[in-house]
């Protein structure tokens, strides 16, 4: 994402970390999912990368990528009971088209930078999708509706798109341009799945060693929202959020009490789950 601030570098290591993470959790007897893909496609540089994230900012953050992975899975499988197009928007080192129980005759598009596309093509070469897996390598500071268009997409088709670990490195003028573009390519019953850090969990004490880690790396925090659902229903869209501690404390792996979504003031993240009306 070049318009984030961040250079490209940055931000595909991310995708890295997020693997080594899903390897570690897919170890686990415990583990609240599998993706036996994750490991190779972390690799040697994933596992550092994890080994110096936890080192410098303790494991709540893995955990939060424990939870959204579960969260995420749930609700694509409860998308395509009615929608058949799946596009995952900054897929990195995603493997859920290798992964998840696909119902028959669906399409998933993976956009990412050509060089993350390539790079993983690599990896899973000789592993078989279990869906009719697009990979369309493109920058999203570009016009990758365009190129999403030219690989197959059909905007007039329902969609469900995913959109997991990438807003808090745009700026918000950023952010809003995704959505509006997002938008114009969905049909009606689509669905827009998205996670956001919250402004007072971004500004907050406790995020301050990792904001200054993922500075260091050259890959910045910069966005953050209380009212994660306007992202989407200023665009029309009706948009159910969720606090991450939710999920988190029903599956036993959250650090701190679910605290109803009508406080203010509290450090949280969001899940949002919304649908284009009909």
């Amino acid at each position: 994402m070049e318009n984030s601030g961040a250079p490209g570098q940055a931000v595909a290591d991310t995708g890295l970390l997020v693997a080594a993470i899903r390897a570690e959790e897919t170890a686990r007897e415990d583990r609240l999912f599998a993706d036996p893909f994750a490991e190779k496609l972390a690799g040697e540089s994933g596992r550092r990368l994890l080994t110096e994230a936890v080192a410098a900012t303790g494991e709540k953050t893995t955990t939060q990528i424990v939870v959204r992975t579960r969260f995420w899975d749930e609700a694509l499988l409860r998308a395509v009971r009615s929608v058949r197009q799946v596009v995952i928007l900054a897929a990195g080192m995603d493997a859920r088209a290798y992964r998840l129980p696909w119902p028959d005759g669906t399409t998933v598009y993976e956009v990412d930078q050509p060089a993350v596309i390539d790079a993983k093509a690599g990896l899973l070469d000789g592993d078989e999708p279990r869906c009719l897996r697009v990979a369309v390598g493109t920058d999203l500071a570009g016009d990758w509706p365009q190129v999403l268009r030219s690989n197959g997409f059909e905007p007039q088709v329902a969609t469900a798109w995913l959109i997991e670990g990438l807003l808090q490195y745009l700026d918000e003028g950023a952010v809003r341009t995704l959505f509006e573009r997002v938008d114009a390519l969905s049909a009606p019953g689509s669905v827009l799945l998205y996670d956001v850090v919250g402004k007072v969990l971004l500004d907050s004490v406790m995020l301050s060693a990792l904001r200054t880690s993922m500075a260091e790396s050259g890959a910045p925090w910069l966005f953050g929202t209380d009212s994660p659902g306007d992202l989407s229903e200023s665009l029309g869209w009706s948009a159910v959020v969720t606090d991450v501690a939710e999920p988190g404390t029903a599956w036993n792996r959250w650090f701190a009490p679910v605290v109803p979504l009508d406080v203010p003031d509290v450090p949280r993240g969001y899940f949002v789950e919304a649908t284009k009306p009909g």
